[in-house]
Parts: structure tokens; C-alpha cells; sequence
């Protein structure tokens, strides 16, 4: 029961000041371009029990709610004054870490011999080994590829450094001395935390900060609950896919988000198995876990912005994640990509909440947060770099009442963008363009938000990029009410000069002296009729630059001449038209996708290959859909209740056999 409402307001300013102050040292003592400029680290107060009761808004990451931190917690267990405890590993975590790159650090906070909160911080290390720079490759298989794994272990105890452990780290790494720097960047944070929280114990008392923790996830959890109420009562199913897994075929995530009074619960059953690849999220279907409910608690702030940011947002989600599956593995997956994979679970948790309030929800963001990164000998210093160039967003879905955000998606507001001379500074290669993309976004009453233009070119020889988590590529940000949907994403070579190709999703890709790569991202998808928009506004996204005129007739039927608007044209190209009202749009590809591919053929799909060892579910799963296309192909007739025959006879063909 809450106590004290005027203190409550009180204590929630100071915490959300205190974090927000370790997050400011991170971004202004850290050493990677990663940290110092993107912004991609993370400062937070945890109770006891390990509830996040403080996370910043304003700076850093702030995907925070929810983080399952008890099993490491009570792991460690012999907690004494002046500990930090290092991990990394996401299996030996139970899901707290959810990649190797993410390097957390933990620190007890006592008063008088008792644990009154912890102070936890990461920082997304540009590299901690792996088979390649920057430790995340969509085509890794497995964790052992990924990069040095760190179990919880003290890497300072009773204030005394390990020196064996920082070192296991150092050496395992392509940048030590940048890696060292955003470590002390990290101590000195959960230091000035740890000092301002004995602040606060001294002015109220050990016994009102401790309450006033309780109280704080408390209210978040009373308001979070009466916005739950107001959405109704139902079992709201959406899926969602990401493209090119194994074999080439999608990686489909699905939910049945369910409402009842105060509570929500999510069942992933239906989502694809674990993949071969590095898509995969450890979740442990840790209840509530901060991979599954961004979405979630995007929208409770959205409905009510006073409600504290905190894990007591979240209390009321339950969920069931089936094991084995992309979005809870079996170790040791790899899981370098989840990035891409909880974007995505976030569109489908928009799409599922878009069903229960379908006024209240926005269209599809770029659904995508491509880091681009670059590895090389410097050719005058002689030494081996490794660095971000960009992180390459796109634009946000179009909202019920507003345009989407231009060249930034609501799914990854918190990656700030690298200044160009900054990223030129620190490295041999020259951004020739980096712009908003014209005709990207969905068309809409409501436009979405247009996606980005990129064109590196390189200067140094033997450069190594990598681009990791590209999505939507071919099955674009899906529109609503009527929206259309926005451009895919694509990366060009030479773009424009002799040899220029198309090169799709980007892995690993060697570069010379003179080449380039030009990222075209995603477009938000639009919200409403198009004709409904104003001629006007049209007229300004052309005058702007965002959108061609020959795209201004096709989409919204605003003839743009040499002398503006020809109102006569565009009067008699709107005329007659029968206003949209489809719920979703979802482009070509997909449509084309599902024609087979249906939600009861994919149901099936999924429960037949429950039944096979895990080994063999990833390979069964292609081989049986590409049987099952060449079969519908030479015109027989595919039923879902067929699909488990197939599979066996699939299995049959390995000769493997199974007790």
C-alpha cells in the first residue's frame, strides 16, 4: 500500500535523476563511437530482488523493463562492499544478457551491512571477438562464434581488481585499450550512483528509501493496471516475419495477446523454432522479459505519461514463450541478430494491440536498426581499427493523427546518429550522402515516415564491413486503415559506377580502395486512405524533396505540374474513389507468401516439427516447404493435415532413425 504520495513524487524526481546522472557519465567518459555518439548503453537501479525501479529517459537505452536480474543475483549470492560483478553470457544469465556484446557490470549498494539496491550498467562493446569484427554475423550457428563468454564473476571484490578476469576479456578482443575505456566509463557510473543513493539514504532514512522503492513499482503497477482495463476484453491474434533465415525462408513470430480485466498475457505458440543463425532471443520465458514487452510499455507511456518507468509497469504481463523456439532456444544458440528479432516482436505486438484499439495503435515502423561497421589496418598509423559507422534506421509507421518521424523508427529511438565528421574522423572512409530516401514512405492520410539514405565509400584496402540486422528487404512496413505500405530496404555497391550490384542483406563484404555501399532503409507505413490527405500537404512532401510528382498522381492523385498543384487534374483523378478502409496492408511479397503459406498451413507446419529432435527441426522445416511448393508447383492440392505425412517422408529420406 502506498504511504506517502507527496514523498512518492519526490523519490521517483531524485531516482529518475540519479540515473539519468550515471547515464550522462557513460555518454561522457565512454570511448567507443558506439557509446559516446550512438547512445547504445545503459545505467539502472535495481531492488533486492532485482526490479528495475530506476531507468533513464533521456539518455542511453531504455529498453529496461523487465530485465529477469534475480538468477544472477542470487548466483552471486556472497555479495560484499566494493564487488563488481562483470557477465556477458546470456545462458549462464537465464536471459539478463541477451548477446555477448552486451557487457553488464553490477554493484551492491549497503548501508550499514545491508543490500539496500544494486546499480547495473552495460555497454554494447563494438567487439568482443567472434568470427568477425563486431562480434555479430546474421549467419553465426552457434554462441562459440559470437565471441568470448563471461559467466557472472566478480571482477572486483571487497574493491580489489581481478586482474585474471579483465584480462580474459582484454585479450579475447580486437580493441582492448577502447573496451578498457568503456569499462571504467561503466565503474565510474555505478560509483557516482552508488554515491548519490547514500545521498538520498542520508536525508530520508534507509527505512523511506527502501519504502519509497517498494511504493514506486507499486504506483507503476496500479497505473499500468487501469490502462490495461480500458483496452477490452479478447484474444487478439498477429504474426510477423523476419526474411532470409535458413534455407531462405522467413522466420515467422506470432502471438495471441490476451486481455482480461487488468491482465495481459502473450503466447509466442505458433512462432517458429530456434534457427540456425544468430535471430535467436534467449528469453527463458522469463515472465515479462524486456525483449517481449517494449511495445507494451511504449503504449502505457504514450496513454499516460506521469506513470513512473519501472518494472511495476510491466507486473500484470505474463507469457509463454514454447521452448526451443527463436524467441526461447535451447543453449547454445547463437544470438548475436536478436536485435532484429525483438524489433520485429515489437510490430507484432503493435499489430495484436492495433486489433483490440485499432485507433490508437500506429502503422509499421522500417522495423530495422542496421549497424554498419567497418574493420581495417590503418594505412598510415599501421594499426587494425574497428568501428561503427551508422546505425541505419528508417522511418516510424504513420500515427492516427500525425505523419510518421522521418528517418527514425519508434522501435529504436534511442540509437542517435554518428555526425559524419566524427565517423570520418575516426576512420579512412568519406560519407558522401546521408539523407532522407524520396518515395519511401507508405502513402496514408497520414504518411509514414521517410527512410534514410547511406553511401559510404571506403579509402583504406582490405576493409571488412559488416551490416547486421538488415530486415525488410523484401516484406515492407505494413500500413493500416486504408495505409499503404513503405519501401523496402535495399544496399547497392558502386552505386552508379561500373560493377554496381545489388547485395541484399549484407554479412561480411571485403571493400577496396574506391568502392561504395549506398543503404536505402525503409519507409513507415501510412495510416488512412491516401486521397484523403490534403492536396497541400502533398504539395509540401514535394516541394520538400520527399516525394516525386510522378509518385504525388500514383498514390494520392495530386497532379504537381511546373506551376503546382493542376487542381483541375487531380479533381477529376480523385473523383469517384471509394475511400480504403482495409485494416492492414501488407504489400506484395507477403501476400504472395501467405497465398501458400497460411496461418493454419504454418500452425500445422510448427507442431509437426515439435515432434522431431530439436537437431533436426531447422532442416526439416525447409525441406518441407520446398517439397511442398514444388508439389503445389506440378498442380497437386497441399492440405494442412497433410503437411505431417510430408514431413515424415522428408525424415524418411535421411534414413536416420528415431526412437
Amino acid at each position: 500500500m502506498i504511504t506517502d504520495k507527496v514523498f512518492l513524487e519526490i523519490f521517483n524526481n531524485r531516482v529518475q535523476a540519479i540515473v539519468e546522472e550515471m547515464a550522462h557519465v557513460v555518454l561522457r567518459t565512454g570511448f567507443t563511437a558506439f557509446v559516446k555518439e550512438t547512445g547504445d548503453f545503459g545505467t539502472y537501479l535495481l531492488s533486492p530482488a532485482g526490479e528495475t525501479f530506476g531507468s533513464p529517459l533521456d539518455t542511453g537505452y531504455n529498453l529496461s523493463l523487465g530485465i529477469p536480474a534475480a538468477p544472477t543475483l542470487q548466483a552471486v549470492g556472497d555479495w560484499q562492499e566494493g564487488d563488481i560483478v562483470i557477465c556477458n553470457d546470456p545462458y549462464t544469465t537465464e536471459g539478463m544478457v541477451t548477446h555477448l556484446p552486451d557487457i553488464h557490470l553490477i554493484k551492491p549498494y549497503f548501508h550499514e551491512g545491508q543490500i539496500i539496491a544494486f546499480g547495473m550498467c552495460f555497454v554494447h562493446s563494438s567487439d568482443v571477438g567472434g568470427k568477425v569484427p563486431g562480434s555479430v554475423s546474421p549467419t553465426a550457428y552457434d554462441i562459440h562464434m559470437e565471441g568470448i563468454r563471461i559467466a557472472p564473476v566478480k571482477l572486483y571484490e571487497a574493491g580489489k581488481v581481478n586482474e585474471q578476469v579483465m584480462r580474459l576479456l582484454l585479450d579475447n578482443s580486437r580493441i582492448p585499450d577502447q573496451n578498457l575505456g568503456d569499462l571504467k566509463a561503466l565503474m565510474a557510473a555505478l560509483n557516482r550512483g552508488e554515491s548519490r543513493l547514500q545521498e538520498l539514504i542520508a536525508r530520508y532514512g534507509a527505512v523511506q528509501v527502501e519504502q519509497g522503492i517498494a511504493d514506486l513499482l507499486e504506483y507503476a503497477e496500479l497505473k499500468g493496471r487501469a490502462i490495461v482495463n480500458e483496452i477490452p476484453d479478447g484474444a487478439y491474434d498477429f504474426w510477423d516475419y523476419l526474411e532470409d533465415g535458413p534455407g531462405g525462408y522467413p522466420i515467422r513470430l506470432r502471438c495471441r495477446l490476451t486481455i482480461a480485466g487488468e491482465d495481459i498475457h502473450l503466447d509466442f505458440t505458433g512462432t517458429d523454432p530456434q534457427v540456425r543463425a544468430s535471430f535467436n532471443i534467449p528469453t527463458f520465458n522469463q515472465q515479462g522479459h524486456y525483449m517481449l514487452v517494449p511495445a507494451l510499455i511504449r503504449y502505457f507511456r504514450t496513454i499516460d505519461p506521469s506513470i513512473p518507468w519501472n518494472s511495476g509497469m510491466i507486473r500484470m504481463v505474463s507469457n509463454h514463450v514454447p521452448d526451443a523456439s527463436v524467441l526461447n532456444p535451447e543453449p547454445l544458440a547463437a544470438v548475436g541478430a536478436r536485435a532484429a528479432t525483438f524489433i520485429r516482436v515489437m510490430d507484432v505486438i503493435t499489430g495484436a494491440l492495433s486489433k483490440a484499439q485499432s485507433h490508437k495503435l500506429p502503422a509499421a515502423g522500417a522495423g530495422q536498426a542496421c549497424i554498419v561497421m567497418m574493420a581495417m589496418t590503418d594505412p598510415i598509423t599501421g594499426k587494425k581499427k574497428v568501428g561503427v559507422i551508422q546505425p541505419v534506421c528508417g522511418g516510424s509507421g504513420a500515427r492516427p493523427m500525425k505523419d510518421g518521424i522521418d528517418g527514425m523508427d519508434f522501435a529504436v529511438g534511442h540509437l542517435r546518429n554518428i555526425p559524419a565528421e566524427t565517423a570520418e574522423a575516426e576512420m579512412p572512409i568519406l560519407i558522401e550522402r546521408y539523407s532522407l530516401r524520396a518515395d519511401s514512405a507508405g502513402p496514408g492520410k497520414y504518411r509514414g515516415g521517410s527512410g534514410i539514405e547511406l553511401k559510404v565509400r571506403v579509402l583504406s584496402p582490405d576493409t571488412v564491413m559488416t551490416a547486421r540486422n538488415m530486415e525488410r528487404m523484401s516484406f515492407q512496413p505494413w500500413g493500416r486503415l486504408g495505409g499503404g505500405v513503405g519501401q523496402h530496404g535495399e544496399a547497392i555497391l558502386n552505386a552508379g559506377q561500373t560493377g554496381e550490384r545489388q547485395l541484399g542483406r549484407i554479412d561480411e563484404l571485403l571493400l577496396q580502395p574506391g568502392d561504395s555501399v549506398t543503404f536505402l532503409s525503409q519507409g513507415g507505413g501510412g495510416y488512412g486512405d491516401p486521397y484523403l490527405r490534403s492536396s497541400t500537404e502533398v504539395m509540401n512532401d514535394v516541394r520538400s524533396g520527399l516525394l516525386s510528382p510522378g509518385c504525388a498522381a500514383e498514390y494520392y492523385g495530386v497532379v504537381v505540374d511546373e506551376h503546382g498543384i493542376n487542381e483541375a487534374l487531380s479533381l477529376q483523378q480523385r473523383e469517384g474513389h471509394t475511400e480504403n478502409l482495409e485494416p492492414f496492408s501488407y504489400g506484395e511479397a507477403r501476400e504472395r507468401f501467405e497465398q501458400l503459406w497460411t496461418d493454419e498451413m504454418q500452425n500445422s507446419l510448427g507442431q509437426a516439427l515439435r515432434s522431431y529432435p530439436l537437431a533436426l527441426r531447422d532442416y526439416l522445416k525447409r525441406q518441407t516447404m520446398g517439397d511442398i511448393e514444388q508439389a503445389v508447383q506440378a498442380g497437386e492440392s497441399v492440405t494442412a493435415s497433410g503437411i505431417p505425412q510430408r514431413m515424415e517422408a522428408v525424415r524418411s529420406r535421411i534414413g536416420l532413425k528415431i526412437t
